[in-house]
């Protein structure tokens, strides 16, 4: 028996996903029906802007974009915090019909440029925090301010169009978005999005979670990764719902709840290195009589411990559940259900949502349930492939399916866990160890927060297992003590050889172990 796991069908009377085509009419149900109220709300004195407002400050962005030499099909970068000038410049952008691509403001000019030239920016947009770092790009500045006029303001004055390059060749005339994947161990990849792609990825999170304008959510991650914008910011606005936008325009452990409760949240989601923060803290926090009136929490982009996932649900008691996205596929292609009817298994990242989903063995046949493979997903979200690389498309997109290069299996109700990355894999003297079911172990230890595993080089056997591992604030263990944790709990060939206890491990900026500067910092 093999097993091909696929998105169930809801009930007809239940909750229906907005309807939308891409970005462009993203904001169109909401403006009709709800034109006054919050759609976003901004800043260090959390400001409300409107959706007729929003809607109206993205149209004159349009408008004067266009008016500079903008045309329908330009890419544009846009390099901004979460911030209301990223909000603005994406759906003004958009509107004037440009494909949009966020960039990490965090990123070196080297970087940040060679990536411009890739799809040939027309033009940068950006926001006030990243002026200074884009010296060549057009800042975007946002008024919003209480009982004032909104206003948006473009400087076109610091960079001629153009400047990047011509357009790439691999764009096409449906094209909304260009993003670029998280690249720890290889270079990042840019993959577009077309409004196709987009609008399904939206509708699917909406579906998922029954997002409608009763919801409200806290910016948590960046937005310029799927996990942030396609999640937290695009379906919450389908939706007709609500999002803050924190001061600074990041997340914030110091001022997270506050913001939640300003808002009047109702779900968030977040890695689970924010969530393991927001548990470490919740003591100190009194976390329960003051949190909002949550509905459910959300963990993506990277494995939960099973542990934190049931700790934080005691603590927040709503249900945390495990998605699994990635940019290839416009975010998410599974998720544990909202209770009732609730199937969701504590240690997966549930079933497909709008996708179907495979896990095939090295010649490209199903593995039966329980059996180890690399998961394939299709559907309408799923990209055609990598920009300007011919050559990793060829590896990772075929047949209508996007070969993820993720080790996992389904169960026999068509549950997926993951296991890890296949590329992560240790081989230990002819054994395959993932350094992430290592570390799911390891996070087990009560002693443990965080772990990161990692392969040392050895003549003899190839690599030996190595692990950094940070403690729980209070606690103070020695590293033989968590090595006898993993003896009852591991096969002898997983079990870490050499422990180090670091104070922090390094971290990409969507939150998620940086596995290349692991890889450098400890495995010596």
């Amino acid at each position: 028996m093999t097993t091909v796991a696929t998105a169930s069908v809801q009930e007809p009377d239940r909750y229906r996903p907005p309807a939308l085509t891409g970005l462009v009419d993203l904001l169109s149900r909401p403006v009709r029906a709800r034109p006054h109220s919050p759609a976003l709300v901004v800043g260090a004195e959390r400001v409300e802007l409107s959706y007729a407002g929003l809607a109206s400050l993205a149209d004159d962005l349009a408008r004067r974009l266009t008016a500079a030499g903008v045309r329908p099909g330009d890419p544009v970068g846009l390099v901004a915090a979460n911030t209301v000038e990223f909000v603005v410049s994406l759906l003004g952008a958009a509107r004037a019909g440009a494909v949009v691509a966020p960039l990490d403001p965090a990123l070196p000019p080297g970087q940040l440029g060679a990536r411009l030239g890739v799809f040939g920016a027309r033009v940068v947009l950006c926001g006030p925090e990243a002026t200074a770092r884009v010296p060549a790009a057009w800042p975007v500045r946002v008024r919003v301010t209480p009982g004032s006029p909104c206003a948006v303001m473009l400087d076109t004055t610091r960079a001629p169009l153009g400047l990047y390059g011509t357009r790439a060749p691999g764009l096409a005339e449906d094209d909304a978005l260009i993003l670029s994947t998280a690249g720890t161990m290889d270079r990042a990849r840019l993959v577009p999005l077309t409004h196709g792609n987009v609008a399904a990825a939206v509708r699917v999170v909406c579906a998922t979670y029954e997002l409608g304008p009763r919801d409200a959510t806290v910016a948590v991650m960046p937005l310029f990764h799927t996990h942030g914008l396609i999640a937290a910011l695009l379906a919450t606005l389908a939706g007709g719902g609500c999002v803050l936008l924190p001061a600074g325009g990041r997340f914030s452990a110091d001022t997270f709840w506050e913001d939640m409760r300003a808002v009047g949240a109702t779900w968030f989601t977040a890695v689970p290195a924010i969530h393991e923060t927001l548990l470490a803290r919740s003591a100190g926090d009194h976390l329960v009589p003051l949190a909002p009136p949550l509905r459910f929490a959300r963990s993506s982009s990277a494995p939960l411990n099973t542990a934190t996932q049931r700790a934080l649900e005691r603590t927040l008691g709503v249900p945390l559940l495990s998605a699994y996205g990635m940019t290839e596929a416009a975010h998410q292609a599974s998720s544990e259900s909202l209770p009732p009817p609730g199937t969701s298994k504590h240690g997966s990242v549930g079933r497909p949502t709008g996708t179907r989903i495979r896990v095939v063995d090295p010649s490209g046949q199903a593995c039966p349930p329980g059996v180890l493979g690399e998961v394939w997903v299709r559907g309408p979200g799923v990209a055609r492939g990598y920009l300007a690389d011919s050559a990793a498309t060829a590896q990772g997109f075929g047949g209508g399916w996007l070969r993820t290069g993720d080790l996992g299996h389904l169960d026999a109700d068509g549950a997926l866990f993951l296991i890890g990355r296949i590329r992560n894999l240790i081989i230990r003297a002819g054994d395959q160890v993932s350094p992430e079911y290592v570390e799911d172990v390891l996070c087990g230890c009560p002693a443990v927060a965080e772990a990161a595993v990692f392969g040392v080089p050895d003549e003899r056997n190839g690599y030996r297992v190595g692990a950094a591992v940070v403690l729980r604030e209070e606690e103070d263990v020695e590293p033989a003590e968590i090595v006898r944790y993993c003896l009852d709990r591991l096969a002898p060939f997983e079990v870490p050889e050499r422990i180090q206890v670091v104070p922090a491990l390094p971290h990409t900026a969507k939150g998620a172990l940086d596995r290349q500067a692991v890889q450098l910092r400890f495995a010596r």
